[in-house]
């Protein structure tokens, strides 16, 4: 099942992609896609009628965020064995952990805001796990249980903030819209192994990443457990797992955004997504 939220900020309506692609209005079942509804979703929405309820008109429509406004943002670091090689820096003995505030999380065609005093913004493909239940202490056997589902997410960067003003990860990590995130939910049952996801990033048109989550150092199962010895995973949680090679700050001369660039990235099974790069003073905050 593919879940989506339709609609302007603040006021998305929450949908399911039926078997033709057209999205169906939820809202009559549950309010939304969220921290609130995720643990008895599956129920709700078991057994539906999707062809009775009201289609939304998906290509006049703006697309949000697959879950509402999560209590964390949950982050890996150097995760892809090949990233690390581009970044120069050993492979990690356990996942590095770093925190981006929900403030971040927005709809995968939102546009991304350069602040006047940025001067290293970065891009990275990533494939993002939603909490679907409560974890804490638990097992790896145990881990995919939690799982809501999956999604696309780029993880916006801005590097001279996170390793050049006293190297703090989160630092670089958690201005507005630096987390595009959809445009589905996709639930667990139609992915069969998300350690087996081809993934890509094009910049103005050229592939500057192209992947797969094959190279995950740790793999979705060890990075949930492993969070969860750490701290309470909570329903809607999302977790970027980490991205392969061909981040900006890796090309030789280095390359990164300004406005009027354009990103466009995918996984396989999760859709596609696609932003534009504008200045901070143009970016409604509201």
């Amino acid at each position: 099942m593919k879940l989506l939220r339709l609609g302007p900020k603040g006021a998305e309506r929450p949908a399911v992609l039926d078997a033709d692609g057209q999205a169906r209005d939820v809202s009559s079942l549950v309010s939304d896609f969220g921290p609130g509804t995720l643990p008895s979703l599956g129920a709700v929405l078991a057994g539906a009628d999707l062809a009775a309820l009201p289609a939304i008109d998906m290509e006049n429509t703006r697309i949000g965020a697959p879950i509402a406004r999560p209590h964390n943002v949950w982050c890996i670091g150097l995760n892809y064995s090949d990233h690390a090689a581009e970044a120069g820096m050993p492979i990690p003995a356990e996942p590095i952990l770093f925190t981006k505030p929900s403030s971040t999380v927005c709809g995968p065609f939102d546009p991304v805001p350069k602040a006047a005093h940025s001067s290293k913004l970065d891009w990275e493909v990533e494939l993002g796990v939603v909490i679907g239940k409560p974890a804490l202490e638990i097992t790896e056997t145990e881990a995919m249980d939690h799982v809501a589902g999956y999604c696309t997410v780029n993880d916006i960067s801005e590097r001279e903030w996170q390793l050049d003003r006293g190297g703090q990860w989160s630092k670089g990590k958690g201005y507005p819209n630096f987390c595009p995130t959809g445009p589905w939910l996709v639930t667990p049952d139609e992915i069969a192994d998300p350690g087996a996801l081809s993934m890509q990033m094009k910049v103005n048109g050229a592939v500057m990443q192209s992947g797969s989550t094959e190279t995950m150092i740790f793999g979705v199962a060890r990075i949930i457990s492993y969070l969860s010895q750490f701290c309470l995973l909570e329903p809607g949680d999302l977790i970027c797992t980490g991205t392969p090679p061909g981040v900006g700050m890796g090309q030789t001369p280095p390359r990164y955004l300004d406005p009027g660039d354009r990103m466009e990235l995918a996984i396989h099974g999760l859709g596609r997504q696609a932003q534009q790069v504008i200045p901070a003073e143009e970016f409604s905050w509201i």
